[in-house]
């Protein structure tokens, strides 16, 4: 067997890096190389993500900066899930059509299909969990700030936040 070309790419290495290290851009990387500008606008949303997650663990729940930024983190998750899907599902003759033409690399159609099903419930959950933090976020604010537009003058933010 001869060693995969320069040019020769995986399509189970391509899945697993997209479903491992996807919000990093790992899998652009390594399909397009270190210049695709794609791989490198995946790394702000992932990293301003991951601070509004910080935020929340220093600052609490009441931080409205951190649940502005949280979803991003979760959808850049389920975007590159969806990208190891795509991945994942391509049929054997598009792939090598696109990224190897001589046949080279080493692909295993399981492992491809095991990482398309890890994506797809990791993709899933992350997108959920980001929806239904943005909605109770959302609802929360918009519940405090009637409640402060109908308290009476005379009370204390304290008094009018206080359940």
């Amino acid at each position: 067997m001869t060693p995969p070309s320069r040019g020769a790419r995986s399509k189970t290495i391509a899945t697993w890096l997209a479903l491992l290290g996807g919000p990093l851009g790992l899998h652009r990387f390594y399909l397009h190389g270190l210049g695709d500008r794609w791989g490198w606008l995946l790394w702000p949303p992932t990293l301003v993500g991951a601070y509004g997650v910080q935020r929340m663990r220093l600052l609490g729940q009441d931080d409205q900066l951190a649940w502005l930024l949280i979803p991003l983190l979760g959808l850049a998750i389920a975007a590159t899930m969806l990208t190891a899907i795509v991945y994942g599902l391509t049929p054997e003759a598009k792939w090598r059509e696109r990224f190897d033409p001589q046949g080279n690399a080493l692909s295993f159609a399981w492992l491809n299909v095991l990482g398309a099903v890890a994506a797809l419930a990791l993709g899933a959950t992350a997108l959920i969990a980001s929806i239904a933090f943005m909605a109770q976020r959302f609802f929360e604010y918009q519940t405090l700030q009637r409640a402060a537009a109908t308290a009476p003058a005379d009370q204390t933010k304290s008094q009018r936040l206080r359940p």
